[in-house]
């Protein structure tokens, strides 16, 4: 009878969890038995450490051989545990001294071949394994640039199950992975692919996406096919300050645990742009699934831009469970015996046709739809998730003249530069507030502190109130987007022409929605 363990970990949402693996090896009718609560791909890892072991140059125990994963009581899952598994059987076999496996995490896909494949959610798995006191992990080497952003881990990386039996048996030496976090981070960060230099015309839709960028607001785009509303939702991320390190590591987490990271790449350091398509269901929307849990379209694009193409398309319930999620910033995701947790704090950019033929309101072509016709398709928008909408902006079809000029437009770096120094006001304005970043993430309590208005500001805020037929929802969003108009003017006050531009950009809820 001989025993062994080492260890390995899994990831659960974005935070993870050590699992300690036991082999038990004794003198009896040969085979293998994983036990712990193992997935279907935890339990075909006996075939493949069978066969990796054989081409790797080593015996297979003929014993019977039981594998615990502790804790038994949580559900594991993946092929990160392959790896541990085969050196803990060959440690229970005596090839391996058990002292040499203390001290260190192992995680790792076994080929058939015994190559050491990539997993899935290391970034998390190494932050726990810090938080733990471990002070080193064996991974795949495709994984080790995105471990090894965790400082104070020594990354250990291996291409073989042979290269890692001859670590441990103290034969063959392996050089820790190391990186410099700071450089890495610096060198991608301001890379900008699409500008807003491209763009001719819009100015009104460009000033209300640069609001929107400089407060974090959610924005709404109606035009006519054609006019642009896709070329500017694209170019938006383009004027959205850089990524701080902190947003960089979170959003990384996130990316790792859906598997979306590259072969190599340790960190995501541009903001992300998720456009999903209108089919998408309410579970790829915001998360879910069969069995593991995996995080949604609006959680991928967190810190970064979500943006819904033809908005009256997407199915009614798969936009009504935006709702929640869109105000709290995280979304938390429950099933039998399992509650998952991701954030979700994005920017929502949505865009539309006025009515199903496009052209209602276009002054070159003529709508043929019926006012009934108009009405169902907006009326698919719910007003709930329009009050959610911080800021509402009509796109107009773009003139000749404008798409023939050979004047460029403003660039994205001169926009951005504008849009960090609001950013930068509300940072310092927002300073001791726990989970408060920029203006869109001001609740109540924060907005009266901050937006106060005066005497003429309130009679046109109290006008325009009754005259456009507004919620209270809406009156805290006008709001905060005229503080964040005061923002990009440095004006320490809101002023009553910072309302009025707040207030135009509410005005198309009575054109469309309650004409």
């Amino acid at each position: 009878m001989a025993y062994a363990h080492v260890f390995s970990a899994a990831f659960f949402g974005i935070d993870a969890l050590l699992i300690e693996i036991e082999v038990h090896l004794e003198n009896a009718l040969p085979g293998v038995s994983i036990v712990g609560l193992p997935d279907s791909a935890v339990k075909e890892a006996r075939e493949r450490i069978w066969a990796a072991l054989k081409t790797s140059g080593f015996g297979f125990p003929s014993k019977k051989i039981t594998i615990n994963l502790a804790p038994a009581d949580v559900r594991k899952e993946g092929s990160a545990f392959d790896l541990p598994m085969a050196l803990g059987i060959l440690s229970a076999a005596g090839l391996i001294a058990q002292e040499r496996l203390n001290g260190i995490v192992l995680l790792g896909e076994l080929a058939l071949d015994g190559e050491v494949r990539p997993v899935h959610g290391v970034l998390p798995i190494a932050l726990r394994i810090r938080q733990e006191g471990i002070p080193r992990l064996m991974l795949p080497r495709a994984n080790a640039a995105e471990a090894a952003l965790v400082d104070g881990l020594t990354v250990l990386p291996v291409e073989t199950l042979q290269q890692a039996v001859q670590f441990f048996c103290g034969t063959a030496s392996i050089e820790p992975f190391s990186t410099n976090v700071r450089e890495l981070f610096e060198q991608e960060r301001h890379h900008v692919v699409l500008d807003f230099a491209d763009v001719r015309g819009q100015e009104n839709v460009k000033r209300a996406l640069e609001v929107a960028a400089a407060g974090g607001h959610n924005v709404l785009m109606i035009g006519p096919p054609g006019s642009g509303k896709t070329m500017l939702a694209k170019r938006l991320p383009s004027i959205l300050p850089p990524l701080t390190l902190e947003e960089a590591l979170e959003t990384t987490k996130i990316h790792s645990v859906a598997g979306l990271l590259e072969p190599g790449q340790a960190l995501v350091t541009t903001r992300p742009f998720r456009a999903p398509h209108h089919t998408i269901s309410d579970a790829a929307l915001v998360g879910g699934g069969v069995g593991t849990i995996r995080p949604g379209e609006i959680s991928l694009a967190h810190h970064g831009v979500l943006f819904l193409d033809e908005l009256p398309e997407f199915a009614r319930n798969a936009l009504e469970v935006l709702r929640q999620p869109l105000e709290e910033r995280r979304i938390t995701i429950s099933r039998t015996k399992m509650t998952v947790e991701y954030p979700c704090n994005v920017m929502l950019v949505c865009s539309m046709n006025p009515c199903p033929c496009g052209n209602f309101g276009n002054p070159y072509q003529p709508c043929t739809c019926t006012p009934q016709q108009i009405q169902r398709y907006l009326g698919k928008i719910s007003g709930p998730l329009l009050d959610r909408i911080d800021i509402h902006i009509e796109v107009p079809p773009v003139k000749y003249h404008e798409l023939s000029s050979d004047r460029a437009g403003e660039p994205s770096a001169v926009i951005r530069e504008r849009v960090i120094r609001a950013r930068q006001r509300q940072a310092e304005r927002f300073r001791g507030l726990r989970g408060l970043y920029k203006n869109a993430d001001m609740g109540t309590t924060e907005i009266r502190r901050f937006c106060r208005i005066d005497a003429r500001g309130h009679e046109l805020l109290r006008t325009a109130m009754q005259r456009l037929g507004l919620s209270a929802r809406a009156y805290d969003r006008i709001l905060k987007v005229a503080r964040t108009i005061a923002d990009l003017e440095d004006s320490p006050d809101i002023q009553p022409h910072h309302l009025a531009e707040a207030i135009q950009y509410r005005s198309l809820d009575r054109q469309y929605w309650h004409a």
